[in-house]
């Protein structure tokens, strides 16, 4: 009954609102018991509704704002107000379709990323061509996706070349070229091209569909405080009941105590939270950043130390090898090979570099190491056809034994004060040679540091595994007050801890596989990877879909904007109800004209919140020269 109800609740809205301008008529003509019938059938009309989940709220031993209209509309019915009585259902039922209309736009974003998912998918089966629902395409299965397209499934591609819009993955517009061997996501659209890919998650398991459903999770979560708000509407509703029994013993006046009861309500109050929580993320997501619910976004706004990984976080963590020096007349080709097969076991991102060296060198890899072994954060250990092999840096050289000579070690300092990794490779117990590896600096890095410092931040710090010489250049270069380098997964934990110890709110960011447990450790963890990964969507509070800094700054000015607009909200909801209550007790706030301004109190809270779909990262005005951090 009450889902049919519900349903044309609208119509209802409608008819009522139809049936008090024919009130409105009678009432020119002079007709009083025209008038009175319409506004009766009006009140019945748009009461029912209310009047069911006044009740069923009450089944649930709840104090709802309906139980309040409920009990204000029967008063009003018993002394004989029609218009008022009409009115005030009409106005409520109207204000919660203009409420609805204007939630649906805050949740916009959530809608736009479902409408973005795809539908169907083009496979090949048994050599034909077949277009299918994107729900039953399988893992292996080869997509086709022809310009136009949207990429179906997650996977790889095998066959083609095409430019992908990537925005509702990463929330970056800008094209990017997709080649054999690299990964493409769900719901990316092919601008131009031709692919087909093998198809390796598929369904719920898709990056988008995780998208999706991380949005959808963290717009029902709730912040400190709206659940604050939640506990305080369940006591201020009933104490509200029982002040308006209290106004009615003082002034004898039913009127004014069922006028008081309406005006009470806290509508806005109630909604005005949830709202700025709901728009504030779903800006986010729109801009390729996942916020894991109100809470963190409260946390967030909090931050006053961001903690860095240099690789893959600060720089592009796109490594490539600049210089490969051999000692004692090694081959260098030999020694790339036995290394890079070496290094095949590994998933370090220096380790990958070396691999894609050697394929690059046309080197083939077909020999499989063995009795290997990662000694974390140091290196590796392996035999690669029968020669024992140690490749990392000083620590596992030391640890192992090998002596660096005095030509090996100055070469390596020379190449770290330029910049770049040195990788020790000792084949049999000595040092055979030195790789050198070296990674950009992001391009927006300085930038986006910049802006969070202009924001609010007080203290940035860096924690990386790399050499010290090369921590120390970055650390120049973007401005970073505090530099711990050569350190262990182990060692960055610690750092985070203290760092909150000292009374440090603190962010993490890292690449949300390597540095998992100092981002688990910080207050909030921040996972930088494109186009996303199990562990770093699963651990992390928030997620940077694009893989770039400036996100991080539009995430940090997102937090303190939806945090601020939540606060704007109380105030006001607060600020309107001791008006109007104060109105009231008067006599200068009626029942109709207290339920207009209750349900505009509200509509303003909600349009108020609507501004944080617009928020967007400003353009940074202040020249880095303003900047004056003190390093450590």
């Amino acid at each position: 009954m009450f889902h049919v109800i519900n349903k044309h609740k609208n119509h209802i809205t409608g008819i009522t609102g139809g049936l008090l301008v024919l009130a409105i008529v009678f009432y020119l003509m002079e007709l009083s018991g025209w008038q009175n019938a319409a506004l009766l059938t009006a009140t019945v009309l748009a009461g029912i509704p209310i009047f069911i989940k006044a009740f069923q709220a009450l089944r649930m031993k709840s104090f709802s704002i309906e139980l309040l209209v409920t009990i204000a509309v029967i008063g009003a019915l018993f002394i004989g107000e029609y218009v008022e009585s009409a009115v005030v259902t009409f106005l409520f039922l109207f204000g919660d379709y203009l409420e609805l209309r204007t939630l649906t736009k805050t949740r916009s974003s959530l809608k736009e990323l479902i409408d973005m998912a795809p539908q169907e998918a083009t496979v090949i089966r048994e050599g034909e061509q077949v277009i299918i629902p994107v729900e039953d395409v399988s893992e292996g299965d080869h997509v086709i996706v022809r310009s136009g397209g949207k990429i179906p499934v997650d996977g790889s591609i095998v066959n083609g070349q095409a430019t992908l819009n990537e925005a509702a993955v990463t929330g970056e517009s800008v094209p990017k070229t997709k080649n054999v061997d690299d990964s493409v996501f769900s719901g990316t659209i092919v601008d131009n091209g031709y692919v087909e890919m093998v198809a390796e998650k598929v369904g719920d398991d898709t990056t988008f569909a995780k998208i999706i459903e991380l949005v959808e999770e963290a717009q029902e979560s709730k912040s400190k405080t709206e659940r604050f708000l939640d506990r305080f509407a369940n006591i201020y509703t009933p104490a509200i009941v029982v002040l308006s029994v209290v106004v009615y013993a003082l002034t004898r006046d039913l009127h004014t105590a069922i006028t008081f009861l309406v005006v009470a309500c806290p509508g806005a109050l109630v909604i005005g939270a949830p709202v700025s929580n709901v728009a504030g993320i779903g800006n986010g997501a729109k801009h390729g950043v996942l916020v894991k619910g109100g809470e963190v976004m409260d946390n967030f706004s909090k931050v006053d130390t961001l903690v860095f990984d240099k690789t893959g976080t600060l720089t592009k963590g796109k490594p490539e090898v600049t210089d490969i020096k051999t000692f004692d007349g090694e081959n260098s080709d030999e020694l790339l090979r036995l290394v890079a097969q070496a290094e095949t076991i590994s998933e370090h991102h220096l380790g990958q570099t070396i691999v894609k060296k050697a394929k690059e060198s046309d080197i083939t890899l077909d020999s499989e190491p063995t009795n290997y072994e990662v000694i974390k954060g140091n290196g590796i250990r392996a035999t690669v056809d029968g020669h024992v092999l140690a490749i990392g840096n000083r620590k596992l050289m030391t640890n192992e034994a090998i002596n660096i000579s005095d030509e090996a070690a100055t070469y390596a300092v020379e190449k770290e004060k330029a910049g770049n990794t040195a990788i020790f490779a000792a084949v049999n117990g000595q040092i055979a040679g030195i790789f050198s590896i070296a990674d950009q600096i992001r391009d927006d890095a300085k930038e986006a540091l910049a802006d969070m410092r202009q924001n609010g931040i007080k203290k940035m710090v860096m924690l990386t595994g790399d050499n010290r010489h090369t921590a120390e250049r970055v650390a120049t270069q973007l401005g970073i007050d505090e530099v711990h380098a050569e350190m262990l997964p182990e060692n960055k934990v610690e750092i985070v801890k203290q760092l909150k110890a000292d009374g440090h709110i603190v962010a993490m960011a890292g690449d949300g596989i390597n540095d998992a447990p100092s981002i688990a450790t910080a207050d909030i963890g921040i996972a930088m990877g494109e186009g996303g990964t199990d562990v770093s969507m699963e651990t992390a509070d928030v997620v940077l879909m694009a893989d770039k800094l400036k996100q991080y700054a539009h995430a940090f000015k997102l937090s303190k904007a939806t945090i601020r607009n939540m606060k704007q909200n109380t105030f006001f909801a607060i600020g309107i109800a001791f008006v109007l209550l104060a109105g009231v007790l008067a006599g200068t706030v009626h029942l109709a004209s207290g339920m207009f301004i209750h349900e505009a109190s509200v509509l303003l809270v909600i349009l108020n919140a609507m501004r944080l779909t617009r928020f967007n990262q400003q353009s940074i005005k202040a020249k880095n020269s303003k900047l004056q951090p003190a390093r450590a």
